[in-house]
């Protein structure tokens, strides 16, 4: 992408996810009633990534794990079947990817994009450049809601996965377009709709 793409890119992304917010906003409401009547807790879960410059933001979801779900330190999430620190309202929220939605603000306020990498923890990102030191090369971009690598590689629950997560993101870095957003996108709304894991 040149510069006048990317500028056009990053325009799109704010009017899409400020009318995504209004439009869903009942759907929001939803989730946030289900989440504090199961457990009385907090609804919205920040968590520090690192964005675009190496620079770090707090990604927003809503929260789909227990409160005490990291009390030993920072643990990859193990899937819906397999992770016990998920709530029941929390598994159904990661099966649709509503639990993702809160990053629509964070696409507003320019911390991430509808695509791009999706943005990790500095724990993480130590062990990842311990085995592919090309990590640096994704801070040329935002991070993004949706990426080339979750369609391919899925929820990543090794360092491995991590690893070759930075291979589809690089292949993505060298190859983003309007054309491959537009089919990323597409994509990934074709796998929420007909339920397809990813």
């Amino acid at each position: 992408m040149n510069a006048f793409e990317r500028n056009i890119k990053r325009i799109l992304d704010c009017v899409l996810a400020s009318c995504a917010l209004v439009i869903l906003s009942p759907v929001f409401l939803c989730c946030y009633i289900a989440i504090k009547w199961e457990d009385r807790g907090p609804a919205i879960f920040k968590q520090e990534r690192i964005g675009r410059f190496g620079r770090p933001f707090n990604i927003l979801k809503f929260r789909s794990m227990k409160l005490d779900a990291e009390k030993y330190g920072p643990e990859l999430f193990q899937g819906q079947e397999k992770d016990p620190r998920l709530t029941k309202v929390g598994k159904f929220l990661r099966m649709r990817h509503l639990d993702e939605l809160p990053q629509l603000w964070n696409v507003v306020r320019g911390d991430m994009s509808f695509v791009g990498p999706r943005p990790e923890r500095q724990f993480y990102i130590k062990q990842i450049e311990e085995k592919d030191p090309r990590y640096y090369m994704l801070y040329q971009i935002r991070p993004g809601l949706t990426s080339y690598a979750t369609l391919h590689n899925g929820y990543t629950d090794t360092i491995e996965k991590m690893v070759t997560r930075l291979r589809y993101d690089l292949f993505y870095l060298q190859h983003r377009s309007w054309f491959f957003d537009f089919k990323i996108i597409f994509q990934t709304f074709a796998y929420m709709v007909s339920g397809k894991k990813f």
